[in-house]
């Protein structure tokens, strides 16, 4: 890894690929055309002192195939083969593996692997299809560049906001559980959809995170400390030392003018939330990135206008795919009141295990989609009509 310099000789030729951000779906192409294409003179350019920030990127088994599995499976940090969810009036175990990846795993494994292709402390300060320039005025050049440098603010989307802090912490005494706890909505809703998140990684120790899903995507972070703490508490956990802390606030799509988004990149090669590649209801992003990076590990032609037109296909297809998803966030953010969003989706855990998979998996058959709206809904009919109808941004945003 090198930091950024003015040192010609690593101007000197046009690189094929240049990657923007080393955040998770960067760093996952970086890795699959490293591997599958080392031939390709790439370089990823992060500007924290690693590649990954401070995450925990979790999937369903059933999210990937075989064959990803495998390839994904060294960066895995632990992994599952059930999960709980608790809601007020269910509480309920679901049989399927469950694995979390750390971002020190990440930065650790990927490393090494990329090697010179990988560059860290280094800023960009502006960035076209196919250059980048530094802080520092170098300009590097390259057949593409991707900007994987997260989610941007437009006015072709209408979002909610998945907002959580979590904690990962050492208790004193061993916690007792066995699997994963994806949702605890049982807890106080506090003006939207809030449940508590449990991933245990060790006989005593616990990531927990405080999760919100809100309108607006501020959330006091003192608040959401003292909510682990009392959910700890209330456990009969004794926290003795907080061993690390990550906070972040992912998109939750309700509406979308996808051609118009995609327009406003004026052809610039995108991946990762930028790209809109991500869950549009639970937010989970990482089986994306991995068909992302093996969809452009596959790309014959690397340029940036074939490239932005090969990923640009694929947002489309994803898009397409989950205008189901969007409803049912507009029906969870737009009908009822907020401190009873957790009547949806404790309907939906009481459905069966396979759509449940599916639906996570982003994949819902039309079956499924009948029966997850089928029956009385949890939220009053006029208010999810109305909720549904409003199928464009400006829409949502004239009705707030």
């Amino acid at each position: 890894m090198r930091p950024a310099g003015t040192n010609a000789t690593l101007n000197a030729k046009p690189y094929d690929l240049i990657l923007a951000g080393g955040g998770l779906a960067n760093g996952l192409i970086a890795w699959r055309l490293r591997t599958a294409r080392p031939d390709l003179r790439i370089l990823l350019l992060e500007q924290d002192a690693q590649i990954g920030g401070n995450h925990t990127w979790s999937f369903h088994d059933s999210d990937l195939d075989d064959a990803q599995r495998a390839w994904l499976a060294p960066l895995v940090a632990a992994r599952w083969p059930h999960y709980e969810v608790v809601f007020p009036e269910l509480q309920r175990t679901l049989a399927g593996g469950y694995a979390s990846i750390a971002s020190d795993d990440f930065a650790r494994v990927l490393a090494p692997i990329l090697g010179d292709t990988l560059r860290t402390n280094t800023t960009i300060a502006a960035l076209t299809p196919t250059s980048v320039t530094l802080v520092d005025g170098t300009v590097l050049h390259a057949g593409a560049v991707i900007d994987g440098r997260g989610p941007v603010h437009s006015d072709r989307l209408a979002l909610g906001f998945q907002t959580f802090l979590g904690q990962e912490v050492r208790l004193a005494a061993p916690h007792g559980l066995t699997a994963p706890i994806l949702m605890d909505a049982s807890v106080a809703q506090q003006g939207g959809y809030r449940f508590v998140y449990v991933l245990p990684f060790g006989p005593d120790r616990l990531l927990i995170e405080d999760t919100h899903y809100v309108d607006a995507p501020e959330r006091d972070p003192e608040r959401l400390r003292a909510n682990i703490a009392a959910y700890a508490a209330a456990r009969g956990w004794r926290i003795v030392e907080v061993l690390r802390e990550e906070r972040g606030a992912l998109p939750i799509t309700l509406a979308c003018d996808h051609d118009g988004y995609w327009d406003d990149l004026h052809g610039q090669p995108s991946s990762g939330l930028r790209a809109g590649l991500f869950h549009p209801t639970t937010g989970y992003s990482l089986p994306h990135a991995v068909r992302l990076a093996e969809r452009i590990a596959q790309q014959p032609d690397l340029r940036a206008a074939a490239l932005f037109a090969a990923i640009r296909a694929h947002a489309t297809g994803e898009w397409r795919r989950q205008r189901f998803f969007r409803l049912l966030n507009r029906m969870l953010f737009l009908a009822g009141e907020a401190d009873h969003r957790w009547r949806v989706m404790q309907r939906f855990y009481t459905l069966s295990a396979p759509l449940i998979a599916r639906f996570y998996a982003g994949r819902p058959t039309l079956g499924d989609q009948l029966r997850v709206v089928s029956g009385k809904p949890p939220v009053p009919v006029g208010q999810a009509v109305a909720a549904a109808l409003k199928t464009q941004p400006q829409q949502i945003r004239t009705s707030a």
